[in-house]
């Protein structure tokens, strides 16, 4: 894997970070970072919500630090990158939190494994999608 590609991982693992609170946490509200471990604590939530929120922002400024430091990246590799990274987020964290440590579901209630293995699928068609995304075309 090239530097362009490894910095476009680590920038897609942000986004996909921010999708996930942005959308399922403030939009939809169907969870917050802590909420499988404080579901009576909003304060408990939000620091963890922002804690979260930091850990992506710190994910996209290095991936956009690692980019820079690359050079020049072709687009398909940086789109292709942004969208495995974002794949791979899913995967962590739909494992790691939902899954192993019980932090929190994707949406609690009688469907939660349904909801939990429906972002893993999702986390895994991202992650080939951007693999096609990514791969060079050969031109003969």
């Amino acid at each position: 894997m090239t530097r362009g590609a490894r910095a476009a991982l680590v920038l897609g693992s942000g986004i996909g970070g921010f999708v996930d609170g942005i959308v399922i946490h403030q939009l939809l509200g169907w969870h917050h970072m802590l909420s499988g471990w404080y579901p009576d604590d909003p304060h408990r939530n939000m620091v963890g919500d922002g804690l979260f929120h930091l850990l992506c922002l710190v994910l996209v400024l290095t991936g956009v630090a690692l980019l820079n430091r690359a050079g020049e990246v072709a687009g398909r590799t940086l789109w292709g990158g942004v969208l495995a990274g974002w794949g791979v987020f899913n995967l962590v964290e739909g494992v790691v939190d939902h899954l192993v440590l019980g932090v929190h579901h994707v949406r609690s209630g009688p469907h939660e494994l349904a909801y939990d293995l429906g972002f893993l699928v999702f986390g895994a068609v991202l992650v080939v999608a951007g693999r096609l995304v990514a791969r060079e075309r050969v031109v003969r």
